[in-house]
């Protein structure tokens, strides 16, 4: 028997006394709980509360956006899940910039603003300084000018880097590795600046802009950011590295993302992303383009080793085991900061959506076999068994067959893309491609990571 006392509203109890079976819809029916076993109060302030942020995610998404993403700064998960809802949104979400950032996220110029507090290794008292110095002088005009401006004991050196690598400072100068070389000689120089002031004696340039100046030196005073050391030119880093420091600060990917130069041809590949994993069937083959964040390898009772990975797209992150039949064979391409073609299958455990790797290849190394038909083509019967018949010749060993053959249906301006199951993959991308032409198919040959 369950039992449930209300009170009304002179305070005097009734108590119901009910059978298991019974009580869920003696309780509705009866109005003391909602249909979700919910006290109707509780369900009501929970009703009130989805019906006002609903409204505002409505009517002012880039506010509401913005203040989820700030109160959520500390789940790494929860942000890269509000992120991709933003991208789904169309909203665009901006890098930190030296110039505009504020303490936290804040909307600006229909974009959301990464905020200095979402930067590793950038203290409260180092933002309170920058904004001060802001606020007081104005937009920074350089590096020299930064540091000349900020009390360095609050902004140090790790600091400068730190904002330096997550492209803060890139409306500035965009090439990051020249602001790292610059950087050692400009702190120096401003730590020296710095020094001099706080003796009273300035340099000679300085006291030059003092009561005795004329308007042009206070003018070149003012700016004597300008005098400030340069290193020697040089190269930025390399895109992937660029991204891999970014996202080793903020936690994501925010400038570009390393998938993205490659998300229209990988989705040929992978229809599916990983945000989409725990809708799929159990068993079924899968292929996602992935970028590896994290290998931990593991030893089984047995003594046979696997690995667990992190893994992540341009939607979600997740998690993908290599169990040791297979991680032989794959063990010497997963390397961290890679991007991946994986194929397997999803596994659910314990609430938990997992995807289980059977294969896995570098995209840097994926060709696609193109053949390109005429609708009349693609419609015959006999072209149609007469490419199938060729394609299967080459599949050969089912395992050893990673070359992914793609048909391009044209005709006059349209153009329709048509992945073939992996059934038709093929071993070796150039003799295919031989075969075809000579069956007299307009076959070709094309990376994954070509744009």
């Amino acid at each position: 028997m369950v039992k449930i006392i209300t009170r009304n509203y002179v305070g005097k109890e009734n108590v119901y006394d009910i059978g298991v079976e019974r009580d869920h819809n003696f309780a509705i029916k009866n109005g003391l709980i909602a249909s979700n076993c919910f006290n109707k109060s509780h369900s009501t302030a929970y009703a009130y509360v989805t019906y006002q942020t609903s409204y505002l995610k409505a009517n002012y998404p880039l506010e509401y956006m913005a203040a989820l993403l700030t109160a959520n700064s500390g789940d790494t998960d929860k942000v890269q899940k509000y992120l991709n809802n933003c991208m789904s949104m169309g909203i665009q979400i901006d890098p930190p910039d030296i110039n505009r950032s504020g303490l936290d996220f804040t909307p600006a110029e229909k974009k959301i603003l990464f905020g200095f507090s979402a930067v590793r290794n950038v203290g409260q008292n180092a933002i309170a300084g920058i904004l001060e110095a802001r606020a007081e002088g104005g937009e920074f005009k350089s590096l020299g000018d930064f540091c000349d401006r900020i009390d360095l004991r609050a902004v140090n050196r790790r600091t400068l880097e730190s904002l330096i690598h997550c492209g803060a400072f890139d409306k500035i100068e965009s090439n990051r590795q020249q602001l790292i070389r610059d950087l050692e000689l400009v702190y120096d120089w401003a730590q020296s600046r710095a020094k001099d002031r706080a003796s009273g004696q300035g340099n000679l340039f300085d006291l030059m802009g003092g009561g005795f100046a004329t308007n042009n030196n206070q003018q070149k005073a003012n700016n004597a950011f300008e005098s400030a050391p340069k290193a020697e030119p040089t190269h930025d880093f390399p895109q992937q590295e660029k991204l891999r420091l970014e996202k080793e600060l903020l936690g994501f990917y925010v400038s570009a993302h390393p998938l993205k130069d490659i998300k229209q041809s990988s989705s040929l590949l992978a229809p599916i992303n990983l945000a989409q994993l725990g809708e799929q069937k159990d068993n079924i083959m899968l292929c996602a383009v992935v970028i590896l964040n994290n290998v931990k390898k593991v030893v089984t009772k047995k003594g046979d080793p696997m690995a667990i990975l992190q893994i992540e797209d341009l939607t979600a992150s997740s998690e993908a085991i290599v169990f040791p039949k297979n991680y032989e064979r794959v063990s010497s391409v997963l390397k961290v900061e890679d991007r991946l073609i994986i194929w397997g299958k999803v596994d659910r455990r314990d609430e938990q959506t997992q995807f289980i790797v059977e294969d896995a290849e570098p995209v840097e190394k994926v060709q696609m076999v193109m053949v390109e038909l005429n609708p009349q083509e693609a419609g015959t019967i006999e072209i149609q068994h007469r490419l199938r018949s060729i394609l299967k010749e080459q599949s050969g060993d089912k395992d050893k067959a990673k070359v992914p053959v793609i048909g391009i249906i044209q005709a006059g301006n349209n153009r329709q893309l048509v992945r073939f199951g992996k059934q038709f993959w093929v071993q070796d991308s150039a003799t295919t491609k031989q075969v075809l032409q000579n069956a007299r198919f307009n076959a070709h040959v094309k990376q994954l990571t070509d744009n």
